[in-house]
């Protein structure tokens, strides 16, 4: 595996991005800003090399980027509602910076920090200390995220944490993709299938109202293959609130720490095929529905909504203001463990 390192100056000091290359010449870029993805290389049915994954043209665009695009969601992915959140009796009250509702750990979360880095025995390790009161979250959290490349044009990443307080925590991946390449369409041909049986219902602002409803006969169902297009345009609240899909189905059979097949997105005219598997219980899957202003894309290219898929494996929204959900707790000296892995392939049809 080949490994190059290079950096830029920005407010945030120097931000290190490593790129690793398999003999194949597939490869992965990786940022400290935000412990996230920059770049993805993999072959189509030419064995052409395209980047799949949203970016932007200059690297200091993804400091405070709406989109999140690749980066590591913290300290708690997705929304906790109102801010509120009650850990041991006691009431914190969280920023919020998406409508009334904290989303991914405030303004301030772990996607907009600059991680330590180093390389290990071929693969990357990203560290960051969150202090104890960090966007009023309680706990010194001290969290690790290690990115492994392989030959087989594999990415695994690896979430680690621990805390000296009993706190809440919940770690994704925040990876956009558009497997025709970047810049090329929309996703809306893309086919996605997800092994849930289930998804979250949300409030008019995305929060889980608490319940879990069938998929079946809703345009909630991928468990069959089925375009991400073909019922975005649907009269159904889920689709109504996010103007597309940007919702949580739960896994089915999920057992804890167990890593289990999630979801395959496919796209038919490169014959790329992309499977995630996690450990996680949830998966939230958005259709880049609001991306339209988001930085400049790579090469110059305007991003455009519905241009790339972020597929978020992760704890539920809004676990710690809902019981009846697995729990998101991280207690004093235990240890948060989660795996994601995006395995890339080129089928045959």
């Amino acid at each position: 595996m080949k490994i190059e390192l290079s950096e830029f100056e920005s407010q945030k000091g120097n931000i290190s991005i490593y790129k690793l290359t398999n003999s194949s010449g597939a490869s992965v870029e990786l940022s400290s800003l935000g412990a996230g993805i920059l770049s993805i290389y993999v072959p189509d049915k030419d064995g052409v090399l395209t980047d799949v994954v949203l970016g932007y043209s200059n690297y200091r665009d993804y400091i405070y980027d709406g989109p999140c695009a690749g980066k590591t969601a913290g300290r708690y992915a997705n929304r906790i509602a109102k801010g509120h959140l009650e850990v041991n009796g006691k009431i914190y009250k969280l920023n919020t910076n998406c409508g009334p509702n904290s989303l991914h750990g405030g303004p301030e979360g772990f996607q907009n920090q600059n991680w330590e880095s180093e390389i290990q025995d071929n693969k990357i390790v990203f560290t960051y200390k969150s202090k104890d009161g960090e966007e009023f979250f309680p706990g010194n959290v001290d969290v690790k995220v290690t990115y492994e490349w392989t030959e087989n044009n594999t990415l695994t990443i690896d979430y680690y944490a621990t805390s000296d307080e009993d706190t809440v925590i919940n770690l994704t991946n925040h990876t956009y993709f558009n497997l025709n390449g970047v810049g090329n369409n929309d996703i809306l041909e893309h086919t996605l299938k997800i092994n849930s049986s289930f998804y979250l219902p949300t409030d008019e602002t995305l929060v889980p109202t608490g319940e879990y409803a069938s998929v079946k006969g809703t345009p909630m169902d991928f468990t069959t293959p089925k375009a991400l297009g073909t019922d975005i345009n649907s009269d159904f609240d889920a689709i109504r609130y996010g103007k597309g899909y940007d919702h949580c189905w739960l896994v089915d059979n999920y057992e804890n720490n167990e890593i289990k097949e999630i979801c395959v997105l496919k796209e038919k005219s490169t014959n790329r095929e992309l499977l995630i598997s996690s450990s996680q219980v949830g998966v939230q899957v958005y259709t880049g529905n609001w991306l339209n202003d988001s930085p400049l894309g790579k090469n110059g290219i305007k991003h455009f909504d519905y241009c790339a898929v972020a597929i978020e494996c992760q704890g539920l929204p809004d676990a710690p203001n809902k019981p009846q959900f697995p729990s998101q707790s991280l207690k004093k000296g235990e240890a948060y463990k989660q795996t994601i892995v995006y395995s890339f392939k080129v089928t045959d049809k």
